[in-house]
């Protein structure tokens, strides 16, 4: 299994703008949130307490569990955020079918436009494109982005950043937008 450093490292050799990194901070949010918003329709059943079980909540525990497999506080905070995207989702889900769709597809779109707007200024494809794991990853970028600008994690900072600088000198063409 690919370790947090190995998924950082990855995800960063595509994401060395500080532009790119800028738009990733409102486009991977709105993406995250509406995801959560889409999929929290239909509800499947109910757990005790009257707790919805829809697809997002599954899709919660599929990826905390990914999450807290590569590094266990990273993995609590991200069930943090992306529980907190998905009680949001709950909500707009509540409302008629066309706002519900209307805040899904428009939060979905716009953050999409921004990822592409980052990644034209960033002169390279998303990270997705070459391995799907960045569509999960990305969150967590943002987080340890955040970590380590507060000044914590250092020698994960500093492995992730020696390791992305290695792997875009490696195959500077690979990365090329179109």
């Amino acid at each position: 299994m690919r370790t947090l450093s190995d998924h950082l490292s990855s995800y960063a050799a595509h994401h060395q703008d500080g532009r790119n990194i800028a738009t990733h901070f409102f486009g991977i949010p709105a993406i995250v949130v509406a995801v959560a918003v889409l999929f929290s329709r239909p509800v499947l059943g109910l757990l005790p307490g009257g707790v919805a079980v829809t697809p997002a909540l599954l899709l919660l525990v599929a990826v905390t569990v990914f999450y807290l497999r590569l590094d266990v506080v990273f993995g609590l905070a991200m069930l943090g955020l992306i529980g907190m995207a998905v009680w949001v989702g709950h909500h707009v889900a509540a409302h008629s079918t066309v706002a519900w769709l209307s805040v899904g597809l428009g939060l979905f779109v716009i953050g999409w436009i921004v990822q592409f707007v980052g990644h034209y200024y960033e002169g390279r494809k998303p990270a997705f494109v070459d391995d799907l794991a960045g569509l999960v990853i990305g969150p967590l970028f943002l987080l340890a982005e955040t970590v380590f600008a507060m000044g914590l994690r250092g020698a994960l900072r500093d492995e992730v950043a020696s390791r992305a600088r290695a792997m875009r000198a490696a195959a500077p063409g690979k990365h090329a937008a179109a």
